[in-house]
């Protein structure tokens, strides 16, 4: 509707039940054969009794019970993993992130010393995020009893993306290297059968595998196994769920409260916050600037409110003036949003004593930064992240 496309009338047996000033059909109804259409987004934040709407879809006129509960799904899953994975070996792409988190803690619950999980450290993570992840998974730290291995890729990463600016072939091409260092360290501990992913529902919405759908980017871990890859084939026990329903999950595991309720983070990392060729400069710049953005959301006692919130670079540069010397540096936007399923997002209004104090500190802390914009775009039309 915010595009001014409604509909002149309705089929036969319909009624409208719904509509506004400028849309004659925002609602139509056939009870007789319980067929219901909406021409909005009931599931986000500001539709009024939007939830209640689905609630009743859901009970009155679907006739659902209400009692799937997430203990018994992680119970089912569980069984599910040990069935399918039997005696064979599984190699578990871990980011230290929510999903493949989870997805590690599910799979140590199902087959124990059969998971090796891996933790690729391509040069595109947050600020000091390697020493986390290492300290939270690595040997020695008594949370989860699992064979544990960090790769370096760093330098094979940044080659591969030298020059590259097109965000859907830099996707592409993290995804396909992610692949492919996992191969080799598959080979490294003999035969692996199964490769485990956290891939989640909006993955798969977005990648265009979700029915009928538009691909409106390309996720690295969604698609299923390239070509010549040596697994016999995936496992994706969360590709059903989505963010809230992942991080019960987890809570249902036993995982600590820090981890289950840590921000969202891409697979490809900070090359989708990065408009344009990515290098370890500009990494730099967006780890340093995101470290602020978070350090003074959290200082501010906002960071429970907001359901993700990032620093990007864009691919801006403009004049500016430091110590009476003229600059031409980059502009970083800093993000914020609040959903409940990531799959449409609303701005989040930020206090502008927040971003005062975090503009403050950027420009004068980040090198090379002069400007910083805060983006008030939802989801849709824009995505949560940049790229």
């Amino acid at each position: 509707m915010s595009h001014n496309d409604y509909i002149r009338r309705v089929a036969p047996g319909f009624e409208i039940i719904a509509h506004t000033d400028n849309c004659p059909v925002a609602a139509v109804q056939n009870v007789e054969k319980k067929l219901y259409a909406v021409q909005f987004h009931p599931e986000v934040l500001h539709t009024a009794e939007g939830t209640r709407m689905l609630s009743n879809f859901v009970y009155k006129v679907c006739g659902c019970s209400g009692d799937w509960k997430m203990d018994s799904y992680v119970e089912t899953t569980v069984k599910v993993l040990r069935e399918q994975i039997g005696d064979g070996k599984v190699l578990c792409a871990l980011s230290g992130g929510v999903d493949s988190s989870v997805l590690a803690a599910l799979l140590a619950k199902a087959v124990g010393k059969q998971l090796t999980c891996v933790f690729v450290d391509h040069g595109l993570l947050r600020k000091n995020e390697v020493e986390e992840v290492c300290g939270i998974f690595g040997p020695g730290n008594g949370n989860f009893d699992l064979n544990f291995i960090c790769v370096d890729a760093r330098k094979r990463y940044y080659d591969r993306l030298a020059g590259v600016e097109e965000p859907e072939r830099k996707r592409k091409i993290i995804g396909e290297e992610f692949i492919r260092v996992f191969e080799e360290e598959a080979k490294k501990i003999g035969a692996v059968d199964y490769f485990a992913q956290g891939t989640i529902y909006p993955d798969v919405v977005e990648s265009g595998l979700g029915g009928e759908s538009t691909v409106i980017k390309s996720h690295h871990n969604v698609g299923g196994l390239p070509e010549h890859v040596d697994f016999k084939a995936l496992v994706e026990p969360l590709r059903s769920l989505f963010k809230d329903e992942v991080r019960q999950a987890g809570r249902e595991l036993g995982l600590p409260e820090y981890l289950v309720s840590r921000q969202p983070f891409p697979g490809p990392g900070l090359a989708v916050r990065i408009i344009g060729e990515v290098t370890p400069e500009k990494v730099a710049i967006v780890q340093d600037a995101d470290a602020i953005w978070r350090e003074e959301i959290a200082r501010a006692g906002l960071d429970k409110e907001i359901s993700q919130y990032y620093a990007a670079l864009t691919n801006v540069r403009s004049v500016g003036v430091m110590g009476d010397e003229r600059t031409y540096d980059y502009a970083v936007a800093l993000r914020a949003v609040t959903t409940i399923d990531f799959m449409t997002a609303e701005s989040y209004e930020m206090p502008w004593s927040v971003l005062n104090t975090v503009t403050t500190r950027i420009v004068n802390e980040v090198k090379h930064v002069n400007r910083v914009f805060y983006d008030c775009t939802g989801k849709p039309p824009a995505t949560i992240e940049m790229e």
